[in-house]
């Protein structure tokens, strides 16, 4: 059986207000959680508790990817700053190559 290769390349990832999302989604499950808490025992009586908990986990789940794409976002933006500080250094570096200091033109 042959290999499948990809016939074109793959998407860049969609950038966006990741956190927010996140952070949106999290308290929507911790929202439905707390809405179905006055129902347990109509969830309980027809063996549906598992809607109750998978909310529950939603919310659980989402405050570890709050934390995740937090972190994430810091360190993108940590990048940025450095690689903006080492472009600007090297400019720098540059301009005093070709324009060491005392050796100005009249003009």
């Amino acid at each position: 059986m042959a290999k499948w290769t990809a016939q074109h390349e793959a998407p860049e990832p969609l950038e966006g207000p990741i956190v927010a999302t996140v952070t949106g989604g999290t308290i929507l499950w911790f929202a439905l959680f707390l809405v179905q808490l006055p129902f347990y025992g109509w969830f309980a009586d027809r063996d549906l508790l598992w809607w109750v908990w998978c909310c529950a986990a939603g919310g659980v789940l989402g405050l570890i990817g709050i934390w995740y794409v937090r972190g994430r976002d810091a360190a993108l933006k940590r990048h940025a700053a450095e690689a903006a500080a080492a472009a600007l250094a090297a400019e720098q570096a540059e301009t005093a190559v070709v324009n060491p200091p005392g050796n100005q033109t009249a003009g």
